[in-house]
């Protein structure tokens, strides 16, 4: 028998009213009511209250006992008095009347409050990260962590994966994010890496003939946070598949993510298949290749209206490369000037002259850009509109919003100012919205440096494979790469895998690597791929922003039990922190600090 327990702080109902029970866990709250107290005790499953009055011996132990103390209570299970049930609590039909009490662990001073973090700053929250998870939300989360990834291995396997554990300890990759490196020992000057992923060894699972893998993979990246991105460390759902295209990877990973959305959120989940948006249409119609779909509001090219128009503010930024972008938005016609001068001002804030705008309010046209268009024009932009948001040129009323600037500025700006509007008139929906960002260019163009680099996945394969590299302009090859987007948020990138030696080789040539580069860098796969490879493909959901957006958190820290800081710090534990010349010797390594740190 549990000497601690007969039964958890969640468990007892009316059904055991007269037992006599044993629990434990810590003083959650306690309410003196001068010659009775109530207590209410905590542990991982609940809270049950307790009560004692003043005729009990016991009496000044418990009315001394400080909040977080960790006790033993034991008594009677009696029922409550119907004014004082508590329905919000799964116990609160019962209380034990105290008959034993046992002080197991002794509290002073606590440094934070259990039952509010409003007034604390995120340093005290993580120093004392064992107290802040006791907190019920927080606690709450990493249960609903604990459960989702439950869930995400028995549907994977059902699926027909097999679960294998890559190495922890592996190679640096000249591509991707910055590494953590690893001194070796016993090769002085040498240093292994932690895998920013997996890709590698899941692609030779592949070579080796395992069909279909998976595993809930630890990644490590040294960059910097962000409010949906964890320093240091982060978990996804790997897995890789033999035999397949990117449309047998989209319809296998679907109804996983579907179902686990649907089972843990009582939200709107968008159904299966999601959509697919190629790279370049969202870039136009979204401002951003994570679109948030909760959004109605859609983006239209204007270009060709404007270009040969008296419009100077327009048509000489034109000439130099500018493209004009313009957003509708129906049934804000009669919005006061002032919203339309905020606009205005937000504009200048994001580096804009200004925001042009046009409103249609039935045959009351007005703004500082119809005086330069005449009827047919505007009907054009009016029809434009009205199209993107499913409706008829004609019967529409709303406003047009316009952006000039150079394409890839008028992509982002315009990308914001669709979020910024659809917040703020709250236009979006609740639920989730899922889906595919499909056709990335291969390459991308460094503006520092003028060179050719990766867009996305160098280990992915190009739309026309060795044909397309060799005859191609590389700027212009899309590769078989995707992301699933979920509300604005990247859950996960993917791609049909370059499984061909010479096609890798070519690949890597364009984004400036030497063959010999290529063959000791990725020595372990490209010698695989000498012994034949199937085609094969995959992707990596992230289970942190996953768990997030399910949680309903905006900060991923908040589902993750003991996170580092903004600044990649662990203050809980003191990481980083500095080791001793000893180590430092055995690892053959001297310091070399930047000047004014020592």
């Amino acid at each position: 028998m549990n000497i601690y327990r007969t039964h958890n702080c969640g468990e007892l109902r009316l059904g055991d009213v007269n037992k006599v029970v044993k629990l434990s866990g810590w003083v959650h709250k306690k309410r003196d009511h001068g010659n009775i107290i109530f207590l209410d005790l905590r542990d991982h499953y609940g809270i049950t209250q307790c009560v004692i009055d003043s005729g009990s011996i016991l009496f000044p132990d418990v009315e001394s006992i400080r909040h977080e103390c960790t006790v033993t209570i034991e008594g009677k299970v009696v029922e409550r008095a119907q004014e004082t049930i508590n329905n919000d609590n799964p116990t609160g039909k019962v209380e034990i009347f105290i008959q034993k009490f046992t002080v197991l662990s002794y509290v002073e001073n606590l440094p934070m409050a259990i039952s509010s973090v409003s007034d604390l700053s995120e340093e005290t929250r993580l120093k004392y990260r064992f107290l802040d998870l006791r907190r019920e939300s927080l606690h709450k989360n990493i249960i609903l962590r604990s459960q989702i990834i439950s869930s995400i291995r028995e549907k994977m396997k059902k699926a027909g994966f097999l679960e294998i554990s890559t190495p922890i300890l592996t190679s640096s990759s000249p591509e991707g994010a910055r590494d953590f490196l690893v001194p070796s020992r016993l090769y002085p000057g040498k240093f292994y890496a932690l895998p920013q992923a997996p890709q590698q060894f899941k692609q030779l699972l592949m070579v080796a003939g395992f069909d279909k893998y998976f595993q809930i993979a630890p990644c490590f990246r040294d960059e910097d946070s962000r409010a949906d991105r964890s320093p240091g460390e982060f978990y996804q759902l790997d897995f890789e598949m033999s035999f397949v295209t990117q449309e047998d990877v989209f319809r296998t990973i679907e109804p996983v993510i579907y179902e686990i959305f649907k089972e843990f959120s009582d939200k709107k989940v968008s159904s299966y298949p999601f959509r697919q948006i190629p790279y370049d249409l969202a870039m136009l119609r979204y401002g951003c290749d994570k679109p948030d779909l909760r959004n109605p509001l859609l983006i239209d090219e204007m270009t060709d209206i404007f270009e040969k128009l008296s419009f100077t503010a327009f048509t000489e930024s034109i000439k130099k490369g500018a493209v004009i972008r313009a957003i509708g938005v129906s049934g804000i016609e009669k919005h006061p000037r002032s919203f339309f001068d905020k606009l205005n001002d937000w504009a200048k804030e994001n580096d804009l002259p200004g925001l042009g705008y046009i409103v249609f309010d039935n045959e009351n046209i007005r703004g500082p850009i119809p005086k330069f268009l005449d009827k047919k024009q505007l009907h054009t932009i009016k029809e434009r509109v009205s199209h993107s948001e499913g409706g008829k040129g004609c019967d529409w009323n709303g406003a047009v919003f316009f952006i000039c600037a150079q394409k890839k500025k008028a992509e982002k700006v315009s990308g914001f100012l669709r979020q910024k509007l659809g917040n703020d008139l709250n236009l979006c929906s609740d639920g989730f919205e899922f889906c595919w960002i499909t056709d990335f260019p291969m390459y991308e163009l460094n503006e520092d440096t003028g060179k050719i680099e990766f867009c996305h996945n160098p280990f992915s394969m190009p739309q026309g494979g060795m044909e397309a590299l060799q005859n191609i302009n590389p700027l212009e090859i899309k590769a078989y790469q995707y992301d699933i987007v979920c509300n604005g948020i990247e859950l996960s990138s993917g791609a049909i895998r370059n499984h061909i030696p010479e096609v890798m080789i070519k690949a890597f040539e364009i984004a400036g690597y030497s063959p010999d580069v290529v063959k000791e860098k990725f020595k372990g796969m490209f010698n695989a791929f000498q012994y034949g490879a199937p085609p094969h493909g995959g992707c990596a959901p992230g289970i942190d922003r996953m768990i997030m957006l399910i949680a309903g958190e905006l900060n991923i820290r908040e589902v993750i039990a003991f996170p580092l800081n903004q600044q990649a710090q662990d203050l809980m534990m003191n990481a980083p922190s500095l080791v001793t010349d000893n180590q430092l010797k055995e690892l053959h390594i001297k310091l070399d600090f930047p000047r004014g740190v020592s």
